[in-house]
């Protein structure tokens, strides 16, 4: 496995929940949380992407907050947690910044709560077993999942997680799918 890790929050384009395109809202547990269990697995960046200027100035202030102002003295675990978060307007614009840093295209692997999707899928056990010569990035979406525009753009579609419940039931968070899918991924277990 690759340890040129890379973890996108996708904010456009997204499903809503009547199948249409959309930009959804971040939140604040998204930021912190996902850049907590990103730096603990070893992301070099974690990417929020949104489209729409006003909601990536809202992540700049809640990360100059914590990085600058009154919260940098007040959680220094945080503090580092919140240096790997990166802000751009587009899958496209992450890949770019990648390949800036990494010297070449990375392996982009989409998430979905489904397998029906028209991508090439792999499992857990196949992509950890695999060691990767480029750098990994792992697209995650909010809503109600990445659209078919943002799965176009991966070269494969990690299968669903699959817990004990019935098999209609998979919509978790955002937050828990990522430590899921980092852990089953990079955890020592």
């Amino acid at each position: 496995m690759s340890r040129s890790l890379y973890v996108g929050l996708v904010h456009w384009p997204i499903l809503s929940k009547a199948g249409q395109n959309v930009a959804t809202t971040v939140t604040h547990f998204d930021i912190h949380d996902i850049a907590r269990v990103s730096k603990a697995y070893g992301a070099k960046n974690y990417f929020i992407i949104h489209k729409i200027p006003q909601q990536l100035m809202y992540v700049a202030r809640v990360l100059k907050h914590w990085q600058e102002g009154e919260g940098s003295g007040l959680n220094l675990m945080r503090q580092k947690a919140l240096s790997t978060v990166l802000l751009e307007e587009s899958i496209q614009q992450a890949r770019k910044t990648i390949l800036a840093k990494e010297g070449c295209d990375p392996l982009v692997v989409a998430t979905a709560a489904r397998s029906d999707l028209n991508c090439p899928l792999i499992s857990f056990k196949e992509l950890r077993s695999q060691h990767l010569e480029k750098p990994l990035f792992l697209l995650f979406g909010t809503g109600y999942g990445l659209a078919p525009e943002a799965i176009e753009q991966a070269d494969l579609l990690l299968e669903p997680i699959k817990g004990v419940s019935p098999q209609d039931y998979r919509h978790l968070s955002v937050r828990s799918a990522v430590s899921i899918c980092l852990d089953r991924l990079f955890g020592s277990w």
